[in-house]
């Protein structure tokens, strides 16, 4: 075997750990959250911002750090990411305070920004066209490993080490990869022929995500965030037009402009995120405080739809390569519809084994829609933009997340009002919120529907790296 093809493999395997890290971070951290508040007093908006801290700055700084990995190098970028990444786990061990812990988290979302505007690419790089769909489909599986592993791991961790266990196995895992990737991943990354990075669009870019996400993760405590949000907006249509006039921009519009598959590809994302990233927020809260069930049930019941994306991913990858994405995202998206559709008819003494069954067949419905719709995006760009087709697919993840959370923030506000969980009449009015936010849901999926047939037929480009 040749020293390359180690390295090859080599890096192959640090990419998919890496993939490992952070949804395994989001699902493991949600039990720790508690403790965390417990031991230092926090009140529920900065335990919510211990959460939504990495989010906000992971998802605002993706598409600049993405441009960047284009010019500088993909892997240095990379290998920075897991460096801050690492020194934030452990800095979150330390944490004298709440408000430390929530400065921590930031610099871990900091790292992830690189890492996930360089992982994918490098990943991309590494297979040929015709295998590239079953690799993102074993990466999408190891994702979603991550996100069934989390809560049982995660209670493990927090049980022998407290909360902070859950940040010493980060720190942990974080160094092994680092040292791996220092001492075997030297590529392949691609210098295009611009050089210069777009600062202004940069600004743009990150200042007008980070009032969009703020504003629209806290709607319900005031009007004030009404104008948060409308400013975001506005800053990011003025970042659409800077980039329309940029030599060198961070995002080159022609790629929404002048290709249809990845444009339309990257909406059917925003929507299907949007759709059913919060789910199991809701059905937690729906099993636990409506229907009783106790929490280690409830987590279990819940890990059924991620342990179905992971084992079906890897195989729907592989028929990604055969099969036009288009067609199987767009199936995957219908049976998504169907699925938050029959969620919305949930009542007091709805059947658990009918619930577990169309968890399994939301979970179908994902696998169908994530892998080929990521081998579409990736396999829409020349080499070159590797980078910024990587980034541009986690902000359109980490937008639709955040879109999905604001969506439950207002409609349960206002079901809800001033009624308490564990008072008499709050089971009743959130059931009310929960199904008016499915009905939202499948009527946005139905619409994804069409956005991801809409894409056409998937564009193979081929271009040799120079």
């Amino acid at each position: 075997m040749s020293a390359r093809t180690k390295d090859s493999r080599w890096a192959y395997w640090i990419c998919m750990v890496t993939s490992f890290l952070v949804p395994f971070m989001i699902s493991s951290l949600n039990l720790a959250i508690p403790a965390i508040g417990l031991q230092f007093q926090g009140s529920q908006y900065q335990l919510n911002w211990v959460v939504a801290s990495f989010l906000l700055v992971t998802g605002s700084f993706l598409l600049p750090m993405g441009k960047l990995a284009d010019l500088t190098g993909r892997v240095r970028i990379f290998k920075i990411g897991l460096a801050l990444f690492f020194a934030g786990s452990l800095l979150c061990v330390a944490a004298p305070s709440i408000h430390w812990l929530i400065a921590f988290r930031t610099l871990q979302g900091f790292g992830a920004s690189m890492i996930f505007s360089t992982s994918m690419a490098l990943l991309t790089a590494l297979v040929p066209p015709q295998e590239r769909g079953k690799t993102l489909g074993i990466n999408v599986g190891i994702v979603y490993f991550a996100y069934s592993s989390g809560p049982v791991l995660g209670g493990v961790l927090c049980s022998c080490f407290g909360w902070k266990g859950i940040f010493l196995f980060l720190a942990a895992l974080a160094l092994l990869v680092l040292i791996a990737a220092f001492l075997r991943l030297q590529g392949p990354w691609i210098r295009p022929q611009v050089t210069q990075m777009d600062l202004k669009g940069s600004l743009l870019c990150t200042v007008g995500l980070i009032l969009l996400l703020y504003g629209s993760s806290s709607l319900s405590l005031s009007n004030l965030y009404w104008v948060v949000t409308l400013m975001g907006l506005v800053i990011l249509a003025a970042f659409v037009v800077q980039e329309g006039r940029e030599a060198a921009p961070i995002l080159p519009i022609t790629l929404f402009t002048q290709n249809r598959v990845f444009a339309f590809s990257n909406l059917s994302s925003v929507i299907n995120y949007s759709s059913i990233f919060a789910m199991p927020f809701l059905l937690s809260l729906y099993l636990q405080t409506v229907r009783s069930v106790p929490l280690k049930s409830a987590g279990l019941i819940l890990l059924v739809q991620p342990v179905v994306m992971a084992v079906l991913s890897p195989v729907v990858g592989r028929l990604s390569d055969r099969i036009e994405p288009r067609i199987l995202s767009s199936l995957g998206m219908a049976v998504n519809t169907l699925g938050l559709l029959l969620f919305a008819f949930l009542g007091m003494d709805s059947s658990l084994p009918l619930i577990l069954a169309n968890l399994a067949f939301i979970g179908l419905g994902y696998a169908l829609f994530s892998a080929p719709n990521t081998n579409a995006i990736m396999g829409s760009v020349d080499r070159t933009q590797y980078g910024v087709a990587s980034s541009t697919m986690g902000t359109a993840r980490v937008v639709g997340q955040a879109l999905s959370m604001a969506i439950v923030s207002l409609i349960t506000t206002r079901f809800v009002g001033p009624w308490k969980i564990g008072t008499p009449g709050y089971s009743s009015h959130f059931l009310l919120g929960m199904k008016a936010c499915f009905i939202v849901f499948t009527i946005l999926n139905f619409i994804g529907v069409f956005a991801s047939l809409a894409r056409g037929a998937r564009q193979e480009l081929s271009l040799v790296e120079g």
